[in-house]
């Protein structure tokens, strides 16, 4: 049942293309873009216990490099896109570095104020940021010669990047290390008593995750082709917090579900619905009080009663 239902959210990705409109192929590949940052906070959030309020930082940074690295020094894509990766994925070994000193309430606000010191430099470092202004004149790849700046053509290069980034994460969280990173969230006491670093499990989870979202700046600034200060702030952060609770923290599906949900009320029904925002809270609230751990195990649970009644 499982491997229907995802082959059919699949053929339903794919078909997109060939019967929707420029507006909604575009809202699918923002959406696809937002999966893989929620997804990437999910490893934080749902597998290891650590709530994070900073993750924005590795979305803003990587979208920062790139775009400095193409209009300052004037390099291509192919040689932007690794060392992005890999510096925004270095600055994530150095914060879950410092991060990962406390725990708990702690930990979240130690990563809350190392994204607000990033956010603030993205302000006032004109030089490199330009500021308020942002960067903007940012082109699009063409791999392969394929001119992704073609709308479908950019869609089906992020459903292919967004395909592969979620079965690497569903890998990872389904080896044994994964399972031992649930157990640093569950029992981290028991967990070192049996002889697991849990420090180093949390940590190494932590440069992953930073890699995942370093992914989506990536993506992000290839989309938009421009580049704000804003992308670093609290409420993009928090935003993605929302989506992974929504969802079910802890579940493969969850995040995706989440960033659905919070994509189209911001994109689609906010040009109906002036106070989109007090939907999207309402929503939120509803959740929480009727699918307290999200919409994801909510309905997986009330399938297995079905189930279990038809029995």
């Amino acid at each position: 049942m499982k491997r229907i239902s995802i082959l059919g959210f699949l053929l339903f990705l794919t078909a997109i293309p060939f019967f929707a409109g420029e507006y909604y192929i575009n809202l699918m590949s923002q959406i696809m873009i937002a999966a893989i940052f929620a997804a990437s906070l999910n490893l934080l959030i749902g597998y290891a216990g650590l709530t994070s309020l900073g993750h924005a930082v590795y979305l803003g940074l990587a979208a920062y490099i790139s775009a400095w690295l193409s209009t300052k020094l004037g390099l291509g894509h192919a040689t932007t896109a690794p060392i992005v990766l890999i510096s925004t994925t270095i600055m994530g070994m150095i914060f879950g570095w410092i991060a990962l000193r406390a725990t708990g309430l702690g930990f979240l606000m130690l990563t809350l104020a190392l994204s607000q010191i990033f956010w603030g430099l993205a302000y006032r470092w004109v030089s490199v940021t330009n500021g308020d202004n942002g960067i903007s004149g940012l082109t699009r790849p063409s791999p392969f010669g394929v001119d992704l700046e073609s709308s479908s053509n950019f869609y089906w290069f992020i459903l292919i990047i967004t395909t592969l980034a979620l079965l690497a994460i569903a890998r990872f969280v389904k080896s044994p290390f994964g399972v031992s990173i649930c157990g640093t969230r569950d029992q981290p006491r028991r967990m070192a008593a049996l002889g697991f670093n849990v420090w180093m499990i949390r940590w190494i989870t932590f440069v992953v995750a930073s890699f995942f979202g370093a992914l989506a700046g990536l993506l992000y600034i290839y989309f938009h082709k421009y580049i704000h200060p804003t992308i670093m702030s609290i409420t993009v952060s928090a935003e993605a917090l929302l989506c992974v609770i929504a969802g079910g923290a802890g579940t493969l599906s969850g995040p995706l579900i989440g960033v659905f949900i919070v994509m189209v009320l911001k994109n689609y029904v906010s040009a109906y619905v002036e106070r989109w925002n007090m939907l999207l809270g309402i929503v939120f609230v509803l959740i929480v009080l009727f699918m307290p751990t999200g919409i994801t195990p909510w309905v997986t649970s009330h399938i297995r009663r079905f189930k279990e009644r038809d029995k």
